[in-house]
């Protein structure tokens, strides 16, 4: 399996070059946020508040990582399913996110936005957490601490194993999957 090597944050030009069923190994600094903080984030921007953390270019990983044990960064970091964000999605991806990770279809207003604002939903293998964990090299709460598992942690991750399920020309790789299926049945 070839992967392609990407560094965030992410530029359009990085984004532009992710298609649909690319395997992918995730470098830098990454966002974790799940339901209780994307409603946060979001209920801000409806303020016209800023963000508590410059998401701008950035990734978010729907994770609500367990409590590290002693000697480790993290715990177990397994991906959340995706379809508990597609209400908060669009917004993101408009004020400037450029990719998340999570497991799971999207519905489609959330896969028609990827395209729309120039963005790409990344799938982590689920059941995988504790594999996942050792990528991350660093991680720290940057904003609702009060949330525990959900709060926002920016995490630092080397060779983080992400496969592109959606990307801005409008390609869905489970789609493009079922599809396949139908025909060879």
């Amino acid at each position: 399996m070839e992967f392609k090597k990407i560094t965030s944050p992410l530029t359009d030009e990085k984004v532009r070059n992710l298609k649909a069923g690319d395997n992918i190994l995730i470098s830098g600094e990454i966002y974790t946020a799940r339901d209780a903080a994307h409603k946060k984030l979001i209920e801000l921007l409806e303020k016209g508040r800023p963000w508590p953390v410059n998401l701008r270019g950035q990734i978010i990983y729907y994770v609500g990582p367990t409590p590290a044990k002693p000697g480790q960064v993290i715990g177990s970091s397994g991906p959340t399913t995706s379809g508990r964000m597609d209400p908060y999605t669009p917004t993101m991806l408009k004020s400037g996110v450029k990719a998340v990770i999570g497991k799971g279809s999207r519905n489609q207003e959330t896969r028609k936005a990827f395209q729309d604002y120039k963005g790409v939903y990344l799938a982590a293998t689920g059941g995988a957490g504790a594999l996942l964990a050792k990528t991350i090299k660093e991680a720290e709460v940057v904003a609702y601490p009060e949330l525990g598992p959900e709060a926002v942690r920016r995490l630092v991750v080397e060779d983080f194993p992400a496969t592109v399920i959606n990307d801005i020309y409008g390609n869905d790789l489970y789609e493009e999957g079922r599809r396949r299926y139908a025909r060879e049945k």
